[in-house]
């Protein structure tokens, strides 16, 4: 599967993914830096929102090249700039670390089921981390089930907007069915994860 991803491809993912996990541990810092609380906060960004918005992206890649396309995640410097500025000056996190391009003329059905495998697979993340959340013992693993799930489901939810580039107005217009199953579920885990 990795010989799929070429090297400047793993590159940007690397990148993005570190970019985002900074930018959320700033967020989740904020008010004080504690040496260990960064490194802590570090890690679960890495495994909370990297892994989420890593194997979001390559659901996408991989769904494409599953109808005979060639897809490759390209990063965009300057919004990963901004997301980690915005954290850090702001306490807001704006990620939009860059995109899956899609190359070919794929097809309505093609291209909406193509954007649905990243919503889709943030949604199956939610499951783990849930089982955590619960299960955790109220301890460590507690907590980074609680912030995975949340992530996952906030991912979910927000490229589910059926608006300009994001997901959801592909998914919209190939089925609408499945634009609200998707929908419904994005923001019933949502609000779930922030009660």
């Amino acid at each position: 599967m990795l010989e799929r991803i070429p090297p400047r491809e793993r590159r940007d993912l690397l990148i993005a993914w570190l970019a985002i996990s900074v930018a959320f541990t700033l967020l989740y810092i904020r008010g004080g830096i504690d040496p260990i609380g960064f490194v802590f906060f570090f890690a679960m960004s890495l495994v909370t929102v990297g892994v989420a918005f890593v194997l979001h992206e390559l659901a996408h890649k991989f769904a494409a090249m599953r109808y005979g396309y060639w897809a490759e995640f390209k990063k965009d410097n300057q919004m990963l700039l901004v997301a980690v500025v915005m954290a850090a000056l702001v306490g807001v996190v704006f990620a939009a670390p860059g995109a899956t391009y899609v190359y070919g003329n794929a097809t309505r059905t093609e291209n909406g089921r193509i954007s649905a495998a990243g919503p889709i697979t943030n949604l199956l993340l939610c499951i783990p981390f849930a089982a955590l959340m619960l299960f955790g013992g109220g301890g460590l693993l507690a907590v980074v089930g609680l912030v995975g799930l949340r992530i996952n489901a906030m991912i979910a939810a927000f490229n589910m907007l059926p608006i300009s580039v994001l997901d959801g107005r592909k998914v919209l217009a190939w089925n609408p069915a499945i634009f609200a199953v998707l929908m419904a579920a994005s923001a019933g885990l949502l609000i779930w994860s922030l009660l």
